[in-house]
């Protein structure tokens, strides 16, 4: 039970305390308490104020994670602003303070969906992914772009794809997912005083991320919109899994999405006992989702090594999510062809297709020098590389002769033991 010290809340804790087949377990004096307790598994039902500080869609979402029902107590059942305050951080079932008998028997009801009193469409709401009209843009992609430590290119590979993607005429969503700092706005020359990815967590938190999804990006050219990263590095702590969850299945109704990533897979054991996430929450959210993973990794040494392990890393995370590997900054000073390199990635795990990205430094500069995509300052080999990652990775953009000029020029392998059905 946890209501902040409100005024029903004694009576009610006497009443159900006396109640044949319920133990309190614990009066919770916060949020952060609450959801602790919640971890512990325990309990199986939540009495809340509806009111109380904290109580989010992230927190509900927490709460429902441990298979644990959230029961609200307030003043009235039928006062519409109660029941939007209700629906927007999820919370279904609700009782009237003065109705101890009701209390009862939303505490001992077994059955979440039957005692929905507040929304109309129990499948959905606030604290969920938005899922997108299948009808709407049923070839619609998520792909995720990740990689190892050490700065393998993951950014502007993502940058990139994402840019090429709307050359194409494909309406797409780039959203930095950053959790150490993100990049993106800084490659594609946006100067924005307000962090899209910020903006849109706090939507989330107050349920209006759906009808005001758009005002979290920025538009570059006409087929592009950018979710702009963290401004700072410690501010991941205000971007929870199920607001990231929400961040792209909104960016997904609007287009094809490519998300850049974070390095780190790790999943802090501490973030279950309370409301503070794990920093690598957003990466591990988007990994979740992702219909494809784009590993980058830098073809040295350091680089191969690296993404030998984070293949390894990241299949016993994702358990087998669809991955596409991408081996940058290749030049023949390295001493190792292709082959080599192939043979070495498959010998790690199962990849849809390997590719090949030249070393082009010349290209990355004029773009990162003049602030704007590596399509708009000229052709160039890695340009021609990355068209054909998009090709690979988003087939219905290609088109017939687009995808014939490429193939004359792009340099890939599919890994032997194949796509996965």
């Amino acid at each position: 039970m946890m209501a902040s010290g409100a005024a029903w809340e004694s009576a009610a804790l006497a009443r159900l305390d006396g109640q044949s087949g319920v133990v309190v377990l614990k009066r919770c004096v916060d949020v952060d308490d609450l959801l602790a307790t919640a971890t512990s598994g325990q309990a199986d039902v939540a009495v809340v104020g509806l009111e109380s500080p904290g109580l989010d869609p992230a927190a509900v979402a927490h709460l429902r994670r441990y298979a644990v029902r959230p029961v609200a107590v307030v003043s009235r059942t039928d006062d519409p602003d109660v029941l939007s305050r209700a629906q927007r951080v999820d919370v279904r079932a609700l009782v009237a303070f003065d109705d101890p008998e009701g209390l009862v028997e939303a505490v001992t009801t077994i059955e979440d969906a039957e005692d929905t009193r507040v929304r109309a469409e129990p499948d959905a709401g606030p604290g969920a992914p938005v899922v997108p009209d299948a009808d709407a843009g049923a070839d619609r992609r998520l792909v995720v772009v990740w990689g190892p430590g050490g700065a393998p290119g993951r950014t502007t590979t993502a940058v990139t794809v994402a840019s090429e993607l709307a050359r194409r005429g494909r309406d797409t969503v780039l959203v930095d997912g950053d959790p150490y700092g993100g990049g993106v706005a800084q490659q594609l020359g946006i100067l924005d005083e307000v962090s899209g990815i910020l903006s849109a967590a706090r939507l989330a938190g107050s349920a209006h991320l759906a009808e005001r999804f758009d005002s979290t990006c920025r538009g570059v050219g006409d087929h592009l919109r950018v979710v702009t990263g963290l401004p700072r590095a410690d501010r991941w702590i205000e971007v929870r899994g199920p607001a990231m969850e929400q961040v792209l299945g909104s960016a997904l109704e609007r287009g094809d999405v490519v998300v850049d990533t974070g390095f780190s897979l790790e999943d802090e054991p501490g973030q279950d006992f309370g409301s503070r996430p794990s920093r690598n929450t957003m990466t591990l959210a988007a990994l979740d989702l992702a219909d494809e993973v784009v590993v980058v990794g830098a073809a040295d040494p350091v680089g191969l090594s690296r993404l030998a392990r984070g293949l390894v890393e990241l299949r016993d995370r994702t358990g087998g999510a669809p991955v596409r590997v991408v081996v940058n900054r290749m030049r023949p000073t390295l001493g190792w062809s292709e082959r080599e390199i192939a043979g070495m990635v498959e010998g790690f795990t199962r990849v849809l297709g390997l590719h090949f990205l030249p070393e082009d430094r010349a290209a990355v500069d004029r773009a990162l020098v003049a602030g704007r995509a590596l399509g708009e300052v000229g052709e160039s080999a890695l340009l021609r590389g990355i068209a054909g990652v998009v090709d690979a990775t988003f087939p219905a953009s290609v088109t017939v002769q687009g995808a014939g000029r490429r193939a004359s020029r792009g340099r890939w392998r599919r890994a032997p033991r194949g796509r996965r059905d």
